[in-house]
């Protein structure tokens, strides 16, 4: 008997992805989160920080404004890059939409919430000034928001690529094994009165002979000997 009888059968299901579905955006959103937790940290060594302007700084503030939003970006970014289930798939997205929500909106609401204050831009130029604020927070939010939505938007349509990926064929082994259980011998019918035939020994596969069931036979029939045209029995 061979291993598998059914040589293509589909697999997967509506929440099966291929991974290279969010891949692209997975890969992006995971280097904005990264920029976005470490750049509080590395920046005032390249002039280009908010104050306190100094390197490897913790406060409060970076961490819930800066750190925590970056690092949700990356999980969610790991998520898209890694997973070929729709489902944890889009979970991620949704993680990296709220984390760049909240790097566009955290610094109105961490004076209501007490989380301090994310300081003010080192900047003499208006210009500068500007490129601190976008790269921090809103435009690095904005970006993550339009990622991790696109990539959403991707994920809640399932595409001609998706079906073609759930229903591809498994592929069949050309040298599966043979399975062998040994010598096995057929016994004819007693009816017949045919001689039980061995099947033959070695490696070669063996074949069953399935006995043929004797036909119902009527009432009548019981009490003749042969044919149609014998006598009863009890004559």
């Amino acid at each position: 008997m061979i291993g598998s009888e059914h040589p293509e059968r589909p697999r997967g299901g509506r929440m099966k992805i291929a991974r290279s579905r969010g891949a692209a955006s997975g890969f992006l959103l995971i280097l904005l989160g990264v920029w976005g937790a470490l750049i509080p940290f590395v920046g005032p060594n390249f002039d280009f920080a908010f104050s306190p302007d100094q390197a490897w700084t913790w406060t409060n503030a970076r961490g819930w404004l800066e750190v925590l939003p970056g690092a949700v970006t990356v999980l969610g970014g790991l998520l898209l890059l890694t997973s070929r289930n729709r489902a944890t798939a889009m979970l991620g997205s949704w993680l990296t939409v709220a984390a760049g929500a909240w790097f566009v909106v955290g610094r109105a609401l961490a004076g209501p919430l007490g989380l301090g204050s994310a300081g003010s831009p080192v900047a003499t130029t208006d210009t500068k000034r500007v490129w601190l604020e976008l790269t921090y927070f809103y435009g690095l939010g904005a970006l993550i928001v339009f990622l991790g939505a696109l990539a959403l938007g991707r994920l809640s349509v399932r595409s001609v690529r998706d079906v073609e990926y759930a229903t591809r064929p498994l592929a069949v082994d050309e040298h599966a094994t043979v399975v062998h259980t040994g010598p096995q011998q057929t016994v004819a019918p007693a009816h017949t009165g045919a001689q039980p035939v061995a099947a033959p020994a070695g490696n070669a596969p063996t074949e069953e002979i399935e006995p043929q069931q004797p036909a119902k036979r009527s009432w009548r029939d019981k009490f003749r000997r042969g044919g149609r045209h014998d006598t009863l029995a009890h004559r």
